[in-house]
């Protein structure tokens, strides 16, 4: 904890607790607690922590909402230490890829990859009563698993107990079905509901009680979630580069180029958005830093 900073924030004019608005239009105390966690949980350095912490703390005011704390952390971030900002953004950068949810499933079945798994995605899948859609087919000698892969592209929609009951009932269908890939039969081992935000208490008590499923949210469970898959695979979104404009991260996300790691190792993509020598440079230049 940052030294003479508290816990919850006071109006000492009005002697009242502080509150902000959160992104699903409640209220809340702000609470420090979160925006450290979110700044350490990006890599932002003990220095960088404190320092963030007490351009926020001068600018805290009434009503101010979780975006407008957000964006004036990644701001006085960028500026002090890019790589850490483009981490701190990471899930902003991954609502990004919408409006439609096939990039993110592009965006998973390339963490997949990254563990050793083949994957396929969209494809229709004969379960025993009717057939399916499902997201993300991945596989490798050991295991076969299937994931629906449910984006949001706003701050504040979870994905509720409707959501994990149709998921978990297609699964259950997927299960008396054997199916053949890798080149061998075999029954479906895991089946995973993935969500780009969070999940509402009610779905995740019902998950947990049924069991069957697993469920991987932003920030769930609080060890192997979707933010730490990310990072353990270092597969980070195109949309993150603050280097490119937003035309030019959504020329290459039309394209079905979402991965910096693409670009990476096919620094010609560049060339097609009509980028100067020097832009190009820039672009690679915070890819390799991040």
């Amino acid at each position: 904890m940052v030294a003479g900073l508290s816990t919850l924030y006071y109006n000492e004019s009005m002697d009242e607790q502080i509150s902000i608005i959160k992104a699903d239009g409640t209220r809340e105390p702000f609470d420090i607690k979160k925006l450290t966690y979110s700044l350490k949980r990006a890599g932002a350095t003990e220095k960088a922590t404190e320092e963030t912490l007490s351009h926020i703390e001068h600018q805290l005011a009434e009503g101010m909402t979780t975006h407008e704390i957000y964006r004036r952390s990644f701001e006085f971030l960028d500026l002090a230490q890019k790589p850490i900002a483009m981490r701190y953004s990471l899930k902003r950068a991954i609502m990004e890829l919408g409006p439609s949810g096939f990039p993110f499933e592009d965006f998973i079945a390339s963490i997949f990859q990254e563990k050793g798994f083949e994957t396929l995605t969209g494809q229709m899948v004969k379960g025993f009563c009717v057939e399916h859609e499902i997201d993300v087919v991945a596989w490798n000698d050991e295991k076969l698993i299937m994931v629906e892969a449910k984006f949001h592209n706003e701050l504040g929609i979870k994905s509720d107990l409707k959501i994990a009951l149709y998921v978990k009932a297609r699964f259950d269908d997927l299960r008396k079905m054997k199916f053949n890939y890798g080149g061998k039969e075999r029954d479906l081992d895991e089946g995973w509901l993935i969500t780009n935000t969070k999940f509402t208490s009610t779905a995740i008590e019902y998950g947990s009680c049924q069991g069957g499923m697993q469920m991987i949210g932003w920030n769930y469970p609080p060890i192997g979630n979707l933010h730490d898959m990310i990072l353990e695979a270092r597969l980070h979104p195109v949309t993150c580069l603050v280097s490119l404009s937003g035309r030019e991260k959504k020329a290459l996300v039309e394209k079905g180029i979402v991965l910096c790691k693409t670009i990476h190792n096919n620094p010609e993509i560049l060339q097609d958005l009509g980028l100067s020598d020097q832009k190009m440079k820039e672009v690679i230049k915070e890819i390799d830093e991040l």
